[in-house]
């Protein structure tokens, strides 16, 4: 496997990075996750203007433009001959001495990662997953602001370590009111009373790519939607739930906290969305 770091393409044996690099010794820095179908990468220049958007907020400077990592991206593809592919772009704040300035490093570290998609299993689809809602909170807006896809993600993987000692596929995390926010690595929607809701983005979430488009496509089908704050209660009272991300893109939730959702199967709605999304993949398909 090939792996671009900072200004050359490099066998995977040779794709290391220093022990002094902050993204390492403190998280400092910013990535983005993709998905490529046949060869073309979903809502490329979406997730590229997020990635932007991230350094800005922590005043990281990124070493290459939309344009560059374009070309970038497809590279990995064709050096790895790689068609259905997860593909990670990772910048990191680079090497430095030890410290938390940030004038400490004065280069960013860039890799970009491509490696055969693994599918989820059709079973999960059909049937549904089960989640959790963590113990473990979201981190306060004020604390750590929500819009930054950054390599700190130490308050998710609490959170993933609590579903997986449940034997759950997802956990769900509370702000610090009480209201749902996101999952470990997606955003959650409900169906309930004729409308589709998700949490808004002033409850502390990442406004994920795949929840825009799923909210563009409702809109499209003529669902009505809305963004706001949900509570437990409206989780376990909702006809249907569903998760989104990039990889695993519309999944049913059947159970939440062992308690099952709707009639335990996955919704109407949801089927109709996730149909929507694989039948029209080719609209927000960029090429590379």
């Amino acid at each position: 496997m090939w792996v671009y770091l900072n200004d050359k393409f490099v066998p995977q044996e040779e794709a290391v990075v220093s022990v002094f690099d902050h993204g390492f010794l403190y998280g400092d820095g910013v990535y983005e996750t993709l998905r490529a179908y046949r060869g073309r990468v979903f809502k490329l220049a979406e997730h590229l203007a997020r990635l932007e958007r991230s350094a800005s907020r922590i005043q990281l400077h990124l070493p290459a433009g939309p344009e560059r990592l374009t070309d970038l991206v497809g590279e990995a593809l064709r050096r790895n001959q790689l068609s259905d592919s997860y593909l990670r772009i990772t910048v990191s704040r680079g090497t430095g001495e030890i410290g938390l300035d940030p004038a400490l490093c004065k280069t960013p570290t860039l890799v970009i990662i491509a490696r055969p998609f693994q599918p989820y299993p059709e079973s999960i689809y059909a049937e549904g997953v089960s989640v959790i809602v963590a113990r473990t909170r979201r981190n306060l807006p004020e604390a750590l602001p929500p819009q930054v896809k950054s390599l700190n993600f130490l308050n998710n993987i609490l959170a993933k370590m609590e579903a997986k000692a449940a034997g759950a596929h997802e956990a769900l995390m509370l702000n610090h009111r009480g209201d749902i926010t996101e999952g470990t690595t997606s955003n959650v929607f409900v169906f309930q009373e004729g409308r589709l809701q998700t949490p808004s983005v002033e409850c502390g979430i990442l406004d994920g790519i795949t929840r825009e488009l799923v909210l563009q496509l409702a809109s499209e089908l003529g669902i009505p939607w809305e963004e706001t704050r949900l509570t437990i209660e409206d989780l376990m009272r909702a006809e249907e739930c569903f998760l989104t991300n990039t990889t695993q893109e519309v999944l049913s939730v059947t159970r939440v906290d062992g308690q099952m959702i709707g009639d335990g199967r996955p919704g109407g709605i949801t089927r109709r969305l996730h149909a929507s999304l694989r039948a029209c993949l080719d609209r927000f398909l960029g090429g590379t």
